[in-house]
């Protein structure tokens, strides 16, 4: 009976996402999976009359070890019914920071992959325009026109150490993830990542990164639009260092950024979308159903991109209709973002029908009318639209969120269109099962430890193998090379960091906003720290608390 009580507990504690399951664990009457308790420890499941022997070493010892071992594979098999999978909701909003939608009047959206989500059939159309550009004229060699984009190559968040041609993941330490660093399109020995960075992980961000990871020595690839910049960059970088040519790494890097800019600059990309907004432009419904939804409550709303008129209207007028602009109280185009939210100098510029700059002064913004440029301190005076009654979304944490969030108080929302993917790997049966062991295994690795006699430490060697084939398996279900874009094996991403730091919600896409009333409070789950965690998954299943006693700890003074 007190093993049926305690799968249920910890069952229980599993399908609430881990919430109100310890205390009912603690109960229980036997600790199968407890190793040695040190000088007065006591588990709280455990008799006291009749402490566990402890064995004399040896192969009793190993034996004892992996007893505790088939223990705790039993228990987590036991303690995963198929209903703890597809406990995430691909479509949920998640809450970084306590915000009432009741609270807020005025809704602020950015344009690119926000009001309009694109297919990812774009990316092989930049990677293949800027390649030939490259090509055709920068003159590099015609041996790169035979690669292709490879969409399952890289990940958003990644680095690039512009002169070591090191593109890499990292995680919220500054630490790089070890088996995610690569030159070109092959992986680098974590021994030589460790000598390139003198001995170590950890990478300098501060020294060798500004605030919008720009450089100079380091860049992060922080938007989608990234993707084909970095296929392409390791493209170019694969074909000199297979054909043995010598290069300048800065060089290189210039030209395949200003190839991809080309394309931008350019208007490629605008008229490939242009010319099939069927094919190109996604849930352009579920946008009408948003913006209408807001207006018909009462709310503002305000458009600030960077894309040009032309190229925005007529998208918008696919996703809403021809009069999409009486949704909006202000409309902003090209407005240099993030220097739009830093730079006063720029005033604003009123545009006509036809999109032909006009020279009259801004005195007002007014509803309807398009407006070029300008910055985000006359946007203020004008509109007295400040602080947290306005919630502004966008897809870039830094050109969209970071300053709006850091310097003027606004709420802000994160579109991450990968969440959904990510969500619906963790669903699966496959990640839930391999994460559960390896956490319980890790629990087991901790406890364990203290013995050190030959035979215990083989065991442990045999489980600290097995561990790390368990994290190269769980990060290659997100991306072969670099895993989930949210997490190191253990750690959260410096992507992470930052949409932490930047975001008060974060979402797949804008749609997932007709899922909740105009007047939902969004609450963040309480994460514990470290500190406030005594539970891992192993001392739930066999409700052993992890107390650190007295005499356990006598050796830290």
């Amino acid at each position: 009976m007190a093993g049926a009580g305690l799968r249920a507990a910890a069952r229980r504690w599993l399908l609430c996402g881990g919430q109100g399951g310890p205390r009912a664990a603690s109960s229980s009457p036997s600790c199968p999976g407890c190793g040695p308790p040190g000088p007065g420890a006591h588990c709280p499941g455990a008799p006291r009359s009749a402490p566990t022997p402890t064995p004399a070493g040896g192969a009793e010892l190993s034996t004892h070890l992996w007893a505790r071992y088939q223990d705790m594979r039993r228990l987590v098999h036991d303690l995963l019914p198929p209903e703890v999978c597809s406990l995430l909701n691909p479509a949920a909003i998640y809450a970084n920071n306590e915000i009432s939608l009741r609270d807020v009047e005025v809704y602020g959206f950015d344009y690119d992959y926000t009001l309009a989500q694109y297919a990812d059939a774009l990316h092989p159309e930049i990677f293949s325009a800027a390649r030939d550009i490259l090509i055709e004229q920068y003159k590099y060699p015609e041996g790169i026109r035979k690669y292709d984009y490879d969409p399952s190559f890289a990940i958003r968040g990644l680095h690039y150490d512009i002169q070591k041609s090191l593109l890499m993941k990292i995680d919220a330490f500054h630490y790089v993830q070890l088996g995610t660093a690569y030159r070109g399109l092959q992986p680098v020995p974590d021994e030589e990542v460790i000598d390139l960075y003198g001995g170590t992980q950890h990478i300098p961000l501060y020294q060798m990164s500004g605030f919008y990871g720009k450089g100079p020595s380091i860049k992060q690839f922080m938007d989608i639009f990234s993707l084909p910049e970095m296929a392409l960059l390791s493209c170019v970088v694969d074909y000199f260092l297979g054909h043995g040519l010598e290069f300048d790494q800065a060089h290189l890097y210039k030209d395949v950024t200003d190839a991809i800019r080309d394309v931008h600059v350019k208007g490629l990309m605008y008229q490939w979308i242009e010319r099939d907004m069927e094919k190109y432009i996604l849930r352009g419904d579920e946008t009408f159903a948003v913006l209408s939804r807001l207006v018909a409550h009462g709310k503002q709303l305000f458009l600030i991109t960077n894309s040009p008129f032309s190229f925005v209207d007529k998208g918008m007028r696919h996703m809403v209709g021809p009069d999409w602009r009486q949704l909006f109280d202000v409309v902003i185009v090209q407005a240099d973002k993030p220097s739009f939210f830093t730079d006063r100098r720029k005033p604003f510029r009123k545009l006509d029908e036809k999109g032909s700059l006009q020279w009259d002064r801004i005195t007002r913004l007014e509803k309807g009318k398009i407006y070029r440029q300008g910055n985000l301190f006359d946007f203020l005076r004008l509109t007295e639209w400040r602080g947290p009654r306005v919630l502004y979304f966008g897809d870039h944490l830094y050109s969209d969120l970071a300053d709006l969030m850091l310097r003027h108080g606004w709420r802000t929302g994160a579109i991450i269109p990968e969440l959904e993917r990510e969500i619906r790997i963790i669903n699966t049966e496959q990640y839930m099962h391999s994460l559960t062991w390896q956490q319980a295994l890790t629990g087991l690795l901790e406890r364990m430890q203290t013995y050190q006699d030959a035979e215990s430490r083989q065991v442990l060697a045999t489980w600290m193998k097995e561990r790390q084939e368990l994290r190269c398996v769980t990060k290659a279900l997100f991306n072969a090379q670099f895993g989930s874009i949210f997490r190191t094996f253990h750690n959260p991403t410096y992507f992470s960091r930052r949409l932490v730091r930047f975001s008060d919600l974060y979402m797949a896409s804008l749609s997932c906003l007709l899922n909740y009333r105009v007047d939902f409070t969004f609450y963040p789950r309480r994460t514990p720290l470290q500190h406030e965690a005594p539970l891992w998954m192993d001392q739930l299943c066999t409700g052993c608390m992890k107390t650190p006693f007295l005499g356990d700890m006598a050796h830290i003074r």
